[in-house]
């Protein structure tokens, strides 16, 4: 095993530890600056001698942690850098490849903030971590930028020249280019639903695994980015521009990272409302992904598809208790009426606050089965669409490790299988999981779908195929309990109400 490796465009230097190597801030595309701003991704320009590969390349623009002022730029336009994680391996191991798509609402998040290495080791996979471009940077949508292929959609545009990379340089790592997974969590994971329904991003992945972003949620229409973009152009004073795209591109990054960013993670809305989605009804996403899992766009291709049980709750205590402002029995049904409209008083008697400690955890349960934009209802659908067509395997994960927002409980949160995969800092400082033998069960049931399509091995309780109507396992120390998903989060309800 050597930390030396020769890759299309030049030989990288990693690093070498016990039992598995890294190669981290490997450039996969040229860096979208300049001109190259909101234009699909450019090929790397080829280095001489020994490139380090020893520590992450920049993450993409965003912005820092939050301050009593507007918080500061970090990262940079110059993003697109990869990591490859390998366990002990040579380059002819032809091991199954994971490649992770960071979450972060589509505004923030880098690839080098999950460490890989449990993942690799325990299940003998080699993983890929990637950066792609966010917020109005990855995601704006205005012909006057003048890239009409992928406009609105630069960020995942990034993601495909990251699985071609793959593709073309992975068997040097010991990986295998024709056993390729693509996953992600939230943003990450509706980003595998837009590559599903890409018909561009055929032949660059085998699997897909999608971790709490269902692929029956919609994302924003062509029409209505437009008229964001417009928007957008105005408020920084281009509207008016002899050449509308040069103005823009003229701008400082900091002057478009964070457009509306707090609007990303606010608790109600749907999917589409979101300040920054990839676009639907455009060439590299002719249609919604609920839509092309229906048409078979993504046939043959294995699926794993899972949400949380409490998915919305961070987002309710940090819009409500966080604030000094925790939803009261008075506030509960105005809010319902502000997201429901006509359905509010329908979903208050399927919903009554007395069933339920707080009105805030009432109000996190609606909207997490409601699943408009994060949650459980949107999930069936996309499954049983895609079984039609592929293999899927479909889970909840419920483990409650005691978490706590204030005094509000997180249960299974948004985020909460995470720590069970990787380490690192996507989260604020981690710890070892608080159950190994969880960790375990669920790193052996994703590597082994990577390795075959089927989680199933002797090592983990089994897991049957999906089947509409038929329970799915519950994640959580109490090992793979069958539940019934649909009765649990009131789903028959839901199909009734408007998303």
């Amino acid at each position: 095993m050597s930390d030396l490796i020769k890759v299309r465009d030049g030989v990288l230097r990693g690093v070498l530890s016990a039992g598995h190597r890294t190669f981290s801030g490997i450039p996969f595309a040229a860096p979208p600056v300049g001109d190259r701003r909101w234009r699909a991704p450019e090929p790397v320009t080829p280095w001489r001698g020994v490139r380090n590969a020893t520590k992450p390349g920049n993450r993409c623009a965003q912005l820092g942690q939050g301050s009593s002022t507007r918080p500061a730029t970090i990262g940079s336009e110059d993003c697109l850098y990869l990591n490859v994680t390998t366990p002990a391996t040579d380059e002819h191991a032809h091991l199954p490849v994971m490649v992770w798509i960071p979450g972060g609402g589509f505004v923030s998040g880098a690839g080098s903030d999950y460490d890989p290495t449990r993942l690799a080791v325990a299940g003998h996979v080699v993983v890929v971590t990637i950066n792609y471009r966010l917020g109005a940077l990855g995601f704006l949508h205005d012909r006057a930028l003048g890239d009409d292929a992928w406009t609105g959609n630069y960020g995942l545009a990034d993601q495909q020249a990251a699985l071609r990379w793959v593709r073309d340089n992975i068997g040097a790592f010991g990986g295998d280019a024709h056993n390729i997974t693509a996953f992600g969590q939230s943003a990450g994971a509706f980003s595998v639903c837009a590559q599903l329904a890409s018909p561009r991003a055929r032949g660059l992945f085998d699997k897909a695994i999608v971790q709490s972003g269902p692929c029956g949620n919609s994302f924003v229409s062509e029409a209505d980015a437009q008229d964001r973009g417009a928007r957008v152009a105005a408020r920084l004073g281009c509207a008016v521009a002899a050449d509308v795209g040069a103005c823009l591109r003229a701008k400082p990054a900091d002057d478009l990272v964070g457009l509306d960013d707090d609007q990303a993670f606010s608790s109600t809305g749907r999917l589409r409302d979101m300040p920054w989605t990839p676009v639907a009804g455009t060439p590299a996403l002719p249609v919604q992904p609920l839509d092309a899992l229906r048409s078979a766009t993504a046939r043959g291709i294995p699926l794993i598809q899972g949400t949380t049980r409490d998915e919305m709750r961070p987002f309710v205590a940090l819009d409500n208790d966080a604030r000094g402002q925790p939803v009261t029995l008075a506030r509960y049904p105005a809010i319902l009426r502000q997201v429901f409209g006509a359905d509010a008083d329908r979903a208050l008697a399927e919903y009554p606050a007395g069933r339920y400690p707080t009105p805030g955890l009432a109000l996190a349960t609606v909207l997490t089965d409601w699943g408009a934009k994060l949650g459980s209802c949107a999930a069936p659908p996309a499954d049983t669409a895609a079984a039609r067509h592929a293999p899927v395997y479909a889970y909840e994960f419920a483990q409650d490790d005691g978490q706590r927002i204030g005094t509000f409980p997180m249960g299974a949160a948004h985020g909460a299988e995470l720590p069970y995969l990787f380490d690192g800092t996507f989260a604020g400082p981690r710890q070892a999981p608080p159950s190994p033998a969880l960790s375990q069960t669920m790193i052996s049931y994703w590597t082994s779908f990577a390795r075959t399509g089927n989680p199933n091995s002797d090592a983990a309780p089994t897991w049957p195929r999906y089947r509409p109507g038929m329970p799915m396992p519950s994640l959580s120390t109490d090992g793979a309990r069958q539940v019934d998903f649909a009765m649990q989060h009131h789903c028959s309800f839901w199909q009734t109400v408007s998303r």
